[in-house]
């Protein structure tokens, strides 16, 4: 019986030996696998949803590193009460099928228009005829000599008279400034110019000016992102109960519609009773979308406005300050583009359009940066029918997919080993000229059929502006460094505690 009892112990004691080292090898297993995977664990009944809320305060880089990991498409699974499953895809296969080869099975559709619908029936917001109206006022407008003349008046008319006495007060105070700040104030006041005749003057000395428009833009944003992330009956329940982001975003809502329609009636009396005490260009916007559109409401034409500041805004302010970002990391880049400037041996303070277009290393490195850092960093869409993507991945009416534009710039299976580089060379072709690469895999302006009809007049602004600062001014960095950059919670890809900066004229 003692034997029996001896052995027995010995069998209770080498168990739990054994049962120590498996958790011990198990969890030094689990510390591997969770250094070596960043793919968000699907739980029981809600799914991938903790991961994602995680890591919300970074959701373009999470996103970016569980993509690289799994080759560029990843099925997220949300709580099954919630309808959340999506399918988030960088590929440039699949982006070319849904964007072009296969467009009309992926409209906006009403979910894009619920996510969205502080745009009512803006260009960006309707399909089908809405579209089809819009393309055929909006594009011609913009293609336009008057509109491309009015565009260099007003950036240069600006910079005269906003952007060089802001800078040069804070070059002699020798102070810093926060010039992402700058850049969408400085965006406002011209894109309200251009699409709306209207100078709102935000751009002022004043550090602590902000219009409200300004407020609007950024409340906006950052309450859209979440209508993508949180499931619907989450964001409905917020707004009808007018709490957090959706409380917001609904008095952005009320800011937008307080800012455009006095200036879309005043236009609309002056040109019912043919008073106006000073002329407007009947090819102007303005003008011209009221004059085409009589038998539209109100509303139409305020929805259509609206989406042309939002679109004109934070996108040119956004693509400037990444781009003044990388080049304060990168001065060997700026040394090359003051290089070329010089060389245009130019004696006016500003630069016009003609000469801008002889900046082929400028415009290679305005084309890298908006490669890491598109001002819109992603895409949403789903499909009216049963689908098969080029990656196999089969999609549904039910399917969410989400394409980070963000992730796509990092990838190296679509940019190289040196994708995280910023390397403005990758744009120039043999022959000098810029190298052109497919929208699908460059979706900085989106793809197909909706390629972002803005794209001509973001690229005469970043230029101009980027040339004449670099030509009078020398600038540096002054931030703290962080391990990874830091983004806003927005739809609009803006940086986190904005871009400190401090300017001394050249001489």
């Amino acid at each position: 019986m003692r034997n029996f009892k001896e052995s027995h112990d010995g069998v209770i004691v080498v168990a739990m030996l054994c049962s120590v080292l498996c958790w011990v090898w198990a969890r030094q297993i689990w510390k591997k696998h969770i250094r070596r995977s960043v793919l968000p664990t699907n739980w029981p009944v809600v799914g991938m949803l903790p991961g994602l809320l995680q890591n919300a305060g970074r959701i373009h880089n999470y996103l970016t590193e569980f993509l690289r990991q799994c080759g560029g498409t990843f099925e997220f699974k949300g709580p099954w009460f919630a309808n959340m499953d999506m399918l988030m895809t960088c590929d440039p296969a699949n982006v070319n099928h849904i964007l072009c080869r296969n467009f009309d099975n992926y409209p906006k559709g009403p979910g894009f228009r619920k996510i969205f619908h502080v745009l009512g029936d803006g260009m960006i917001n309707v399909d089908s005829e809405l579209w089809e109206l819009h393309r055929k006022t909006t594009p011609p407008l913009m293609n336009h000599a008057n509109f491309r003349n009015s565009l260099e008046r007003n950036v240069w008319q600006k910079m005269e008279n906003g952007l060089f006495p802001v800078l040069d007060h804070y070059a002699q105070q020798g102070t810093h400034i926060d010039l992402q700040e700058i850049f969408k104030k400085m965006s406002l006041d011209i894109s309200c110019q251009q699409f709306l005749d209207k100078d709102p003057g935000s751009l002022c000395v004043d550090p602590t000016s902000d219009h409200p428009i300004l407020k609007a833009i950024r409340d906006g944003g950052n309450a859209i992102l979440y209508r993508h992330i949180l499931p619907e009956r989450c964001w409905k329940l917020q707004k009808y109960y007018g709490i957090d982001r959706e409380k917001k975003l609904t008095q952005a809502d009320r800011t937008f519609d307080d800012f455009i329609y006095p200036i879309i009636e005043e236009r609309t009396e002056q040109l019912n009773n043919k008073t106006q005490q000073q002329p407007h260009d009947s090819s102007g916007m303005l003008t011209s979308h009221i004059e085409t559109h009589r038998g539209k409401s109100m509303q139409f034409l305020r929805d259509t406005f609206t989406t042309f500041i939002l679109a004109g805004v934070d996108t040119t302010a956004s693509a400037l300050t990444w781009f003044f970002l990388l080049l304060g990391q990168n001065p060997q880049v700026e040394v090359k583009i003051l290089h070329d400037i010089l060389q245009l041996k130019q004696d006016k303070k500003v630069f016009k359009v003609e000469e801008c277009q002889k900046l082929t290393y400028l415009h290679a490195a305005f084309c890298e940066s908006l490669r890491l850092f598109p001002p819109v960093p992603l895409n949403h869409k789903t499909p009216m029918e049963k689908d098969i993507l080029p990656s196999g991945h089969v999609v549904t009416p039910k399917t969410k997919i989400i394409m980070p534009f963000y992730s796509m710039g990092r990838m190296d299976t679509v940019w190289g080993e040196d994708c995280m580089e910023f390397k403005p060379e990758r744009w120039i072709s043999p022959d000098g000229g810029i190298k052109r690469q497919p929208s699908y895999k460059f979706p900085a302006f989106n793809a197909g059929p909706r390629t972002c009809i803005g794209r001509d007049m973001t690229f005469t602004m970043v230029k101009m502006i980027a040339a004449t600062i670099i030509c009078h001014y020398q600038f540096q960095l002054v931030e703290p460094h962080y391990s990874e950059v830091l983004i806003t919670e927005s739809i609009l890809l803006e940086k986190k505690h904005g871009l400190k900066v401090k300017f001394i004229k050249r001489k």
